[in-house]
């Protein structure tokens, strides 16, 4: 594999892996949907390391003016910079990638609607598609195997780079290579979305894309056949609301993109009576940290719900006052829990709010903040860390439920929500 290759696939998996807490109208950024980062062959289960160091604003800015003076790529010299500098968590993205994570954080997408993961035989399989997009209006379904896009063959290609040849993102698609690192990034890649809601990770392709056609072999029960889509301006759901055995209302919220907060509120307020809620915030890899304020103070009547420092400088997140401090709440989490979503765990948890069921969550607690550089591409430096308002520090450690389960977590939450009052007994 050539250097610059090398440098991209870099780029690419420092990309993917880059979770930005937004403070105002600072941007987030998260992993695909069940699918935790993997930097230096990181494993999902592995705990996520504090950041010792971060790269210097200025030094990054100036190897991007060198590289612009000489003629080269200044993403790719700002990048090497900060990934010589050991922050773990920074990350270098060009004016269009910028601004599909902008897009992204308003739920919007452009995709076929399609989400697919890898089998245990090596093949590419459908696993749910959006109501009323492309894939669904086409007639294809989860269990449909998806053998070609545009011609080419998709065996040897990760997940994520057929996913990108749905997006029309030619740049994240180059050609697969049969060897260890390829191999390894389809392993386990389960439900990756063609363009997830999720914010952050490049899966949206831009507004060039849209309305523009992507042919797919298709496999089902044995019969092939090609089906012609156009990709299509789509946008996602962020939260499910729906009552569960014995009345409780669960709320699941996947991301928290924008708008999230108040719908949470929205779905409170509007809850029967006593029904006590199941706050569902499994495989949430994050999003705008104002939005998950606003979810807090659902649960809440003002007070605290987060401190951090910015170089030094401390300061504090507060939730809005008048939320319902009475109905019963379990946060139901895992490992997938993260960043935005540790912080609103952390909050219900610390001021006595809510019973926290799972285990324990990602820990990525580091806060990082954008540096235009002079080509207008972006640097996400790390910048300081966050904590839950009894000082607990999440970055490296998570945030460990009062009752750890594995399997079941949701029937154990549902039994601790009875027992405080917020279902029907039986």
């Amino acid at each position: 594999m050539s250097g610059s290759e090398s440098l991209e696939r870099l780029r690419g998996l420092r990309r993917g892996a880059a979770l930005t807490l937004v403070f105002a109208t600072v941007l987030a950024t998260a992993a695909a949907t069940n699918s935790l980062p993997r930097t230096g062959g990181e494993a999902p289960g592995e705990r996520a390391r504090p950041v010792s160091s971060t790269a210097d604003r200025d030094e990054v800015a100036r190897a991007a003016a060198d590289a612009m003076a000489n003629g080269t790529s200044a993403t790719d010299a700002a990048e090497e910079v900060v990934s010589r500098s050991g922050d773990r968590w920074g990350a270098v993205y060009d004016k269009r990638e910028y601004e599909e994570f902008r897009q992204a954080l308003d739920g919007e997408y452009t995709g076929v609607g399609l989400w697919a993961r890898r089998t245990a035989g090596g093949l590419v399989e459908v696993t749910r598609v959006q109501p009323g997009g492309p894939a669904q209006q086409a007639g294809i379904g989860a269990g449909d195997i998806i053998r070609e896009v545009d011609g080419r063959g998709i065996a040897k290609r990760p997940v994520t780079e057929v996913m990108a040849l749905l997006r029309g993102d030619t740049r994240s698609a180059a050609p697969a290579e049969d060897t260890a690192d390829a191999k390894n990034s389809t392993d386990g890649a389960a439900d990756a979305p063609d363009a997830s809601g999720d914010p952050g990770r490049p899966d949206a392709s831009g507004e060039s894309a849209v309305g523009t056609p992507v042919a797919l072999g298709l496999e089902r029960e044995g019969r092939r056949w090609t089906e012609s889509l156009r990709r299509a301006r789509l946008t996602t759901e962020s939260v499910t609301v729906d009552t569960i055995e014995g009345g409780a209302l669960r709320i699941k919220v996947g991301a928290f993109t924008k708008g999230t907060g108040e719908r949470v509120r929205e779905a409170v307020l509007e809850a029967p009576k006593g029904a006590g809620v199941l706050l569902d915030l499994r495989g949430n890899a994050g999003g705008l940290v104002s939005e998950a304020v606003r979810a807090t103070s659902a649960f809440l009547d003002g007070g605290l719900v987060a401190t951090y420092d910015i170089r030094g400088e401390q300061r504090a997140l507060y939730a809005d006052p008048g939320g319902d401090t009475e109905r019963p709440v379990v946060v139901v989490v895992d490992g997938g829990t993260m960043s935005a979503a540790e912080l609103v765990t952390g909050a219900l948890k610390d001021r006595g709010r809510s019973v926290t069921v799972g285990s324990r969550t990602f820990g990525k607690g580091s806060v990082q903040m954008p540096s235009k550089l002079p080509d207008g591409s972006v640097a996400e430096l790390t910048v300081g860390h966050y904590r839950t308002p009894a000082g607990h520090g999440v970055d490296g450690h998570g945030v460990t439920p009062d009752l750890q389960v594995g399997e079941g977590a949701q029937e154990r939450a549902r039994t601790v929500l009875s027992g405080l009052g917020g279902t029907e007994t039986e």
